[in-house]
């Protein structure tokens, strides 16, 4: 058998709503999805890709936009191989839905039914077996009972489903994917990039989301060119993603400036990505307001966090016979208890800020 190359993406989430960005942030982002389906359609070109998989969650939801549609049909379209589609609980398949309102390119074959269907590709030897779901929860496997006839062809799957056990969305288990008899199953659903994993005779990976949403989806995001060779499996992840969502920890214990802290702990060219910035250790409340002003020019989109600790010199007032000292005296204990408790870090902030008559601190 020649060696079959697939291009295995799922999880776009095309338009959803971005609603931590601006109005138009949110619709310059949702513009940016739709050009990762033409990077999408580039990519299955450059690498001669013989069979596009996307196993679900291509939408967000059951509403989308005019030019969403017409940017999924064109991209789709412009592919020279099969695309085949497996609707997931995000934009699961009824007659209300774009997959049944689409006239789809002819290359594009969209799953409809909720039980698995077999779509035969015999120019590659190839049979697809894929399905729908129908609603957006589903408490069953959609390969229970399953075992690919022992015909000859190659068996590939296309599902949308949950292998994290416990869910109703589609759970799939290591058992059910050992008696599948499939060579390779392309999943979607879970947003990171699982690896390429094996249970039993069948190989399976997730590709993650192509671009991440929010910081629960941070670093580098993409897609997965699969290669199945004589019964073998090998996957290279392609990242696509024009933004990230990064996460950076600074610690300002001993630092004479938060500000200088920072910029010596960004990485370089930054200005496309999204990033909140978490100040750690201990000294005076940094003024968070300053440092976005500053720093804002830097990233397409910037949030700072203040976790930092209270200084340790600050606990020797609580000896003064003043209402300053009575009060440390009583914060003193509830950090000490939980010295990681923001409230309290806070608490102390605002209370020191009420008696001695100073402004507010910042948030």
């Amino acid at each position: 058998m020649p060696m079959l190359r697939i291009l295995h993406a799922a999880d776009f989430h095309l338009d959803s709503p971005f609603a931590g960005l601006t109005p138009e942030q949110a619709q310059r982002r949702r513009g940016e999805q739709r050009e990762l389906l033409e990077d999408l359609a580039a990519l299955a070109r450059a690498e001669q890709a013989e069979l596009v998989l996307l196993p679900g969650d291509l939408l967000d939801g059951d509403r989308f936009y005019p030019e969403t549609a017409q940017a999924l049909t064109r991209a789709l379209g412009s592919i020279p191989c099969p695309v085949l589609l497996s609707p997931g609980n995000h934009d699961f398949f009824s007659p209300q839905s774009v997959y049944a309102a689409l006239t789809w390119p002819e290359n594009v074959h969209v799953f409809s039914s909720g039980e698995l269907e077999r779509f035969d590709l015999p120019e590659l030897n190839c049979a697809v077996w894929g399905r729908a779901f129908t609603a957006p929860r589903e408490d069953t496997s959609p390969l229970a009972g399953f075992s690919a006839p022992r015909d000859g062809a190659l068996h590939i799957g296309c599902l949308h489903g949950d292998t994290t056990g416990g869910t109703d969305y589609a759970p799939i288990s290591p058992e059910d994917m050992a008696q599948s008899g499939l060579t390779y199953l392309a999943l979607g659903h879970i947003h990171q990039y699982s690896g390429l994993q094996k249970a039993g005779g069948t190989y399976w990976a997730y590709p993650g989301c192509p671009q991440g949403r929010g910081f629960d989806e941070t670093g580098e995001k993409g897609v997965l060119l699969v290669d199945v060779d004589e019964g073998s499996v090998s996957t290279r992840f392609v990242p696509l993603a024009r933004r990230r969502y990064e996460i950076l920890s600074v610690d300002l214990t001993g630092e004479e400036s938060a500000l200088g802290a920072i910029e010596a702990a960004l990485p370089p060219n930054t200005q496309d990505h999204i990033y909140r910035i978490l100040l750690t250790g201990e000294g005076e409340t940094p003024d968070l307001a300053s440092l976005e002003r500053a720093l804002s020019g830097r990233f397409y989109g910037l949030t700072l966090r203040d976790h930092t600790r209270l200084p340790r010199d600050l606990w020797r007032r609580r000896e003064e016979d003043t209402l300053t000292g009575l009060f440390l005296r009583e914060m003193q204990s509830l950090c000490e208890q939980e010295p990681d408790n923001e409230v309290y870090q806070l608490a102390v902030r605002f209370g020191l800020a009420a008696l001695e008559g100073g402004e507010d601190a910042a948030l």
